[in-house]
């Protein structure tokens, strides 16, 4: 799934709780003033979704699985009322191999000019790199949580958009391609973080709709996984610290503080960086972040074959799913 430049453990900052004293205290006034809007989200819904991406196994570049499950993605947010394309082009991985790239777009009313751009990666990790066993490393992933659950959580949005038409803004749903190509941990490749976020990279150079801009955007990368805490990611922070703001205090708005702690993280390589670089539009990456676990601090089942629905957490879901519903609702 993506480099990780975590260089410095989080820093903490005052812990939130329900006063009015604490949220002056935390720079917060305005969340005091807030209120719920826009639907429920449903976790079963979205687990659903998860779960139906990974049905057609590993999602792998230039695999049939690949190219099914994209067609299903494409065929869902049509069904939910989205204008949706594809942006097909082949890519060269950090080893040579050509690989076969679709980005899939879909627009939720696409004649309004003010617009939100969600996104997130559908693809697998080819390789287990990062499993205990080391038999596992060249073993494709399920990719559950790293992939399907972003997808589900924006599927889930797309369909409760088509249900709820009182959104003032128009939505832009991106699945980008060949995210997890990576160099793998086992290579002796060297590995300059250009390899990750191909399709993002490619989108942000060539962008469509033609001249496409947004008022903002997130990214929605392993949003389904057990335990997870969300921190502020810092080039998410360097690039958008108002929409990092925006975001958490939407969480706290809707009851999910303790899935968004107001810490920070660390720097990630994945594809809102050239959406924030190249296409110059703001854009945070809501990613979790262990800052306990040894396997990784992306999580046990980051580039593992544990990678499975059965490591993914509905509460997770819906504390990210109602949390952008917020966000979203809430823009005039």
């Amino acid at each position: 799934m993506k480099r990780m430049i975590y260089a410095l453990a989080a820093v903490a900052v005052l812990a939130l709780t329900a006063s009015c004293k604490s949220n002056k205290a935390a720079g917060n006034d305005e969340t005091a003033k807030m209120l719920p809007v826009g639907p429920a989200f449903s976790a079963d819904s979205a687990y659903a979704f998860c779960k139906a991406q990974c049905d057609f196994g590993p999602r792998t570049m230039n695999s049939e699985a690949h190219d099914k499950c994209g067609r299903w993605i494409a065929s869902q947010f049509s069904r939910f009322g989205c204008t949706v394309s594809t942006q097909d082009v082949t890519l060269t991985g950090y080893d040579g191999t050509p690989l076969h790239c679709s980005n899939i777009i879909a627009q939720y009313k696409p004649e309004r000019p003010a617009r939100v751009l969600l996104c997130a990666h559908w693809d697998s990790r080819p390789w287990a790199d990062n499993d205990p066993d080391e038999a596992n490393w060249r073993k494709p992933v399920i990719a559950a949580n790293d992939g399907a659950s972003g997808v589900a959580v924006m599927l889930e949005l797309a369909r409760l958009l088509q249900k709820d038409d009182s959104l003032k803004v128009g939505v832009d749903f991106i699945c980008f391609d060949a995210e997890d190509w990576g160099v793998p941990q086992w290579s002796d490749a060297p590995d300059r973080g250009d390899s990750w976020a191909l399709g993002a990279q490619y989108w942000a150079n060539n962008l469509q709709p033609d001249g496409y801009t947004a008022r903002f955007g997130i990214l929605l990368d392993m949003v389904g996984g057990q335990g997870a805490r969300f921190y502020r990611e810092k080039l998410s922070m360097r690039h958008a610290p108002s929409i990092v703001d925006k975001v958490w205090a939407a969480a706290e708005t809707v009851g999910f503080s303790s899935f968004f702690p107001r810490e920070d993280g660390g720097y990630i390589t994945d594809d809102h960086q050239p959406v924030n670089e190249v296409a110059k539009i703001q854009t945070i990456d809501i990613i979790p972040y262990y800052p306990d676990c040894a396997q990784s601090t992306f999580g046990p089942t980051w580039h593992t074959v544990n990678d499975d629905m059965e490591h993914i957490d509905r509460q997770t879901l819906q504390a990210v799913g109602q949390t952008v519903v917020q966000v979203l609702y809430s823009e005039q």
